[in-house]
């Protein structure tokens, strides 16, 4: 047993200092660790030399700054995490390991007007069926990610009353799904998952602090400050879409009145469109008609720009994220949106704010809210496991 303050515990503890900045980056020079942990180089150089002979870490040759490096990484084999989204139409899982590198991924279609029940069962399956196509060992599964669109309750772990899922609220969708898989598993919604997907693999690399606005059934945003995920006590932090724009505008499904949700959802925007381009339209296809010249569309989307815009200009004025990216389908129309965004922002936001502001759109499209879900299991693991090399054990259900 190792005593507190004594030296073992003190290589202990410098041990998962170690692990844990590799395994949230991916990957790290020994300088960055250094950097990162703030343990001495020959301390790092002395820790990564026994994870590598343990065979916890992989060392490679590299260049940083023009000079030669070496870049440590969790060995591939060191375990496994899946990630699965609930969409508004969709069910996507991946599987990765704890080396950032994903091993499979497959998406299919998902009747939102299903049960709760099954849409769990349709997860479960796909998680099998892309465990068993993969080859991978179960009893190296260390975690479960799971994104929902919708808020959670903090403490419970319940999904709130959400619109876009009406027949899951009240449902605790990270203990239903780790009761299926035997496994340890984290639930977040899917604006808090496009950000750490784009923050750990896409368009906000580099940065410690930005807001990843997902546009799409309903508009939310995830915040990361200081590099990590702001939920608030109650969990419903990045409610952008309901921002009050306009007081005497639409209802919103919240009850008030002009919410920026009523001005950027697809639910209120297509319906614009309608009569001049049919009731079959969809938010993609107004992106696609918009790059293509359509002028409807390009004012439509346009508007929506400005009205995002203002929100973000809210959320510069009161945190001052160095960066804000977009996703959702709305993110394929380029500057066709971002020019309109960064025109609001430049008109509503603090002028220092607006100075510090990128705004860029995501790079990782429909697949940002699975990565994240990745990216969750991974933040959210024990180091002690890897040190150890003890996973939990799966439920016989998991094949």
């Amino acid at each position: 047993m190792e005593t507190p303050g004594s030296q073992s515990s003190l290589h202990r503890a410098n041990l998962e200092r170690v692990v844990r900045a590799v395994r949230l980056a991916g990957s790290l020079t020994q300088a960055e660790i250094a950097r990162s942990t703030g343990l001495s180089a020959a301390t790092v150089s002395n820790i990564v030399r026994e994870l590598k002979d343990g065979g916890t870490v992989e060392v490679t040759p590299t260049s940083a700054g023009g000079r030669r490096a070496r870049s440590v990484s969790l060995s591939g084999d060191a375990g496994i995490v899946i990630g699965v989204d609930f969409g508004h139409t969709h069910l996507r899982v991946a599987i990765g390991n704890l080396a950032h590198q994903v091993l499979a991924e497959e998406a299919e279609p998902l009747d939102v007007d299903a049960s709760a029940a099954q849409g769990f069962d349709r997860a479960e399956q796909l998680v099998e069926r892309l465990v068993a196509a993969t080859g991978v060992d179960r009893t190296k599964v260390a975690g479960v990610g799971l994104g929902v669109p919708g808020p959670i309750d903090v403490e419970s772990g319940q999904l709130g009353s959400t619109s876009i899922l009406p027949g899951w609220t009240g449902t605790k969708p990270a203990e239903e799904m780790s009761r299926r898989l035997g496994v340890p598993v984290q639930v977040d919604n899917d604006a808090n998952l496009g950000a750490l997907g784009e923050l750990v693999w896409g368009s906000g690399r580099g940065v410690k602090d930005l807001a990843y606005i997902k546009v799409a059934s309903g508009v939310g945003a995830g915040l990361v400050i200081s590099g990590k995920i702001y939920r608030g006590p109650g969990g419903t932090a990045g409610e952008i879409g309901h921002i009050t724009l306009d007081e005497s505008g639409p209802v919103c499904r919240c009850g008030n009145r002009g919410c920026l949700e009523t001005f950027t959802a697809a639910r209120y925007v297509l319906p614009l469109l309608q009569s001049s381009h049919g009731t079959d339209l969809t938010m993609e296809a107004v992106v696609r008609l918009a790059r293509d010249g359509d002028p409807g569309c390009r004012r439509v989307i346009a508007d929506v720009g400005r009205h995002i815009g203002s929100g973000v200009a809210n959320l510069c004025n009161l945190l001052n994220p160095s960066r804000v990216v977009l996703g959702g389908d709305l993110a394929e129309a380029g500057e066709l949106v971002l020019g309109p965004i960064r025109e609001s922002v430049g008109r509503y936001a603090i002028p220092s704010a607006a100075r510090q502001l990128s705004v860029l759109p995501g790079a990782l499209g429909g697949r940002a809210e699975v990565l994240g879900a990745l990216a969750l299991a991974l933040s959210e693991m024990g180091d002690s496991t890897l040190l150890d090399g003890t996973m939990p054990t799966a439920a016989p259900a998991f094949t």
